[in-house]
């Protein structure tokens, strides 16, 4: 099976970096033209120069800033919500600052631009929008408790969208990946003894890269996923297997 996008225009955010710039690579190889929207202005000039199309430089924490890139995009048809933080944090020392920040870009933001998206892809009634969740909107991690309770809101802004789009022909889906190893998180899960314990409760033995994560949110986004709707899919190895 072939996965193809020609003649389409996918918007990735947060595709300076990790799994959004993945998604935005492997598109372009499918043949989309992709819009990459992110606010590190530098690592999306280099994106620009290694796969084309075109770059927006926006903070998607200012919910003006988001309306107005998600605008700039101009005609989706296909919309990754990649853009997202990790503030961590124990839950009796989560401050309001952090938990307000992770829902900034990794709940508003994702809503505001797919809500302008997805006005355009209505009057077309055809469109496909995938959310990135996480295995942590499954289960409690320590030190999570602002992305966790993000990345939970995530699943349910996907089941609410899903609802309201699907009679327009528009499907929207999230993934929800393990530890995925783009350069943030082997910084983070480079400690032995931790990556060790979090390793041991996946049945496959290892952490996810980020192509893998890519492929399946290209399959979300394709033809050949036509009947998958509303879902929140882990890529997580079995994880939540042995929940």
């Amino acid at each position: 099976m072939e996965i193809r996008f020609d003649g389409q225009r996918a918007l990735v955010t947060g595709a300076a970096s990790g799994i959004g710039r993945e998604v935005a690579t492997l598109l372009a190889e499918c043949g989309a033209t992709v819009v990459a929207l992110d606010r590190a202005a530098a690592d999306l000039q280099s994106l620009q120069r290694a796969i084309g199309g075109e770059v927006i430089v926006a903070d998607l924490a200012d919910p003006e800033a988001a309306a107005r890139a998600a605008a700039e995009a101009g005609p989706i048809d296909l919309l990754v919500n990649s853009a997202g933080i990790v503030i961590l944090e124990p839950f009796l020392e989560t401050t309001v600052a952090a938990f307000d920040a992770t829902f900034a870009v990794n709940v508003r933001a994702g809503f505001l631009v797919a809500q302008k998206v997805a006005a355009g892809m209505v009057e077309r009634r055809r469109g496909a929008i995938v959310n990135i969740s996480s295995q942590a909107s499954k289960v409690g991690l320590t030190d999570h408790t602002s992305y966790c309770t993000a990345k939970g809101a995530v699943d349910q802004l996907t089941r609410i969208m899903a609802l309201e789009l699907g009679p327009y022909g528009i499907r929207v889906n999230a993934v929800n990946p393990t530890v995925t190893m783009t350069p943030l998180g082997r910084k983070a899960w480079s400690d032995p003894d931790r990556s060790a314990a979090m390793m041991s409760k996946i049945p496959l033995g290892r952490f996810a890269e980020p192509r893998e994560v890519a492929h399946v949110i290209a399959f979300l986004l394709s033809d050949a996923a036509s009947m998958v709707h509303g879902v929140t899919l882990p890529v997580d190895g079995g994880f939540l297997a042995t929940r």
